[in-house]
Order: structure tokens, then sequence, then C-alpha cells
């Protein structure tokens, strides 16, 4: 906790890598995370009534949790998967300097303007 700034980790998979990254680069751009970790997991999962497996790739996303609905909504937009895993987690503590790294990328610019 930074003052009474809260903090969420968003984790979220994808079927592939190129889709990974494409989530991954819209949330950091449009300012909804900091930054987002990929990396390649196996699944085990039930879906409609059967149990697969699957390579895909997790996504861990550090934010705000003032942004947790936000991102919920984009990658919906985004992903391929009919039912998307985007769950979040609150941070409790961490490193002061990270958690005003963190608020600092996710707050909107504003340029001055002469």
């Amino acid at each position: 906790m930074l003052g009474d700034i809260m903090f969420s980790i968003i984790y979220i998979t994808a079927g592939d890598m190129e889709e990974a990254k494409k989530i991954g680069r819209a949330l950091v751009e449009e300012r909804l995370a900091a930054c987002v970790n990929i990396f390649p997991i196996t699944s085990i999962f039930r879906w409609k009534g059967n149990i697969d497996e699957a390579q895909e790739f997790g996504i861990i996303a550090k934010t705000k949790s003032e942004k947790v609905k936000e991102i919920e909504k984009r990658v919906k937009e985004i992903h391929s998967y009919e039912a998307p895993c985007v769950v979040s987690f609150r941070m409790d503590e961490g490193s002061a300097d990270f958690l005003k790294w963190i608020k600092e990328s996710v707050e909107e610019q504003h340029e001055n303007r002469v």
C-alpha cells in the first residue's frame, strides 16, 4: 500500500504467445498496467464436460486495484476465449519504490501546454 492507494496483481491466461503479447501490450500502452510478465504454462482443465490439457501462456499484470474491472473488460474485448481467466489478487505489502513506480506508470500523463 502507498498512502490510500491499493495495488493488485492480475493473472490472465492466453492460448498462444501472440495473443499474450497482444493483451500485455494493450494493457501497458493503455496505462491499465505498469508491467506484464508472460510465461509458458501447461494447463489441465475441465471445459464443457471434458478434461483437456493445453500449452498456454500465463500473464501477470501489476496495477492499481482501481484498474481491475477496466482490465477485465479490456481483456474480454481482445481475448479469443469464450470465458478467459482474469483474476486479481490484492497486494498487502511491497517495496515502496516498486509500488510508486506502478502508481506513476498507470496514471494519465498530462502534457504541459502553453
